[in-house]
């Protein structure tokens, strides 16, 4: 987090309201401005020209970074939903320009976890997101309404949520990709495409991200190559080839030259398929000697 910070004395009101209860031992940046009947924590540090409207919970370890927002019924710092969690100190780091709007929850993390939830730079959460504990959000994501991020997720940047989506723990979503609303997300979901809720609890990768990497700046050469590689990997043609996906990764990998961003699709999908369990990278790293069902379950 940049920027100065002072103590609650420093500050003349209106900046915090008087219905607030703001801890003293609260680190708070300049021009910040925390309304009616919120509460700040003693572990919480706010930067410059961070905003809380009316009813904001944020107590816990902590960190906002600048120009942060948070819509009414925020609660951001409370303790992880972890059956492991013992009360152990853990943290929760926030960068600068994001938008917290009602009812979002973000936990920090877990020390089986790393002790630490980290969310990156200018993202949007709308209505009833929640992060649990141990995850890593990237930059300029947007996650709308009911979006729910099980312990141990990784999202990184770039990547847009349809409202209602679910996604397992342990689960990597790659950058620029777009998740389709209402979908189940069980397995990593590869950079640069868009996946959508299919029958049953699956979800089915439907095709590139174009308007998403286009918005981005991709130019047309960086497009045609990440269609030209979806169409060798995921299209209908490809699934009844018959050609095992590992051996088109491979076969792509070898190609000079090598667009960079399919290198990146490929690196991603190899350490999913050769080096994950279930279609989880991050699951064959945990660090939980009691792998239960309903311990899982609890993070979500």
């Amino acid at each position: 987090m940049s920027g100065n910070v002072q103590s609650v004395s420093d500050f003349q009101q209106p900046a915090i309201h008087p219905t607030a209860v703001v801890d003293p031992a609260a680190r708070i940046g300049r021009d910040v401005e925390i309304g009616p009947y919120s509460v700040v924590g003693p572990n919480v540090t706010l930067g410059d020209r961070c905003i809380l409207h009316n009813h904001v919970t944020l107590v816990g370890h902590t960190t906002v970074g600048e120009a942060c927002a948070f819509f009414p019924s925020t609660v951001i710092g409370a303790p992880p939903q972890d059956l492991k969690y013992r009360g152990e100190v853990t943290y929760l780091e926030i960068g600068d320009n994001n938008i917290f709007r009602e009812q979002v929850t973000v936990h920090p993390g877990t020390e089986n976890g790393g002790s630490y939830t980290r969310i990156g730079n200018s993202n949007f959460f709308l209505v009833g997101v929640h992060i649990a504990h141990d995850c890593t959000v990237g930059d300029k994501c947007v996650m709308a309404n009911g979006v729910q991020l099980a312990g141990h997720v990784k999202v990184e940047s770039n990547v847009t949520f349809g409202g209602g989506t679910g996604v397992h723990h342990f689960v990597t979503i790659g950058k620029h990709a777009f998740v389709g609303g209402l979908s189940r997300i069980t397995q990593d979901v590869p950079p640069f495409m868009i996946v959508v809720a299919a029958r049953g609890p699956r979800s089915e990768i439907r095709m590139i991200n174009g308007v998403g990497i286009q918005r981005a700046g991709f130019s047309e050469e960086q497009i045609l190559a990440l269609k030209t590689a979806f169409l060798r990997l995921f299209s209908r043609r490809a699934r009844s080839s018959g050609v095992p996906i590992l051996r088109t990764i491979h076969d792509l990998l070898e190609q000079q030259p090598l667009d960079g961003n399919v290198e990146y699709l490929c690196r991603f999908l190899l350490r999913s398929y050769e080096h994950g369990r279930h279609g989880r990278y991050l699951e064959s790293l945990r660090n939980d000697p009691k792998r239960t069902s309903i311990k899982d379950a609890a993070g979500v």
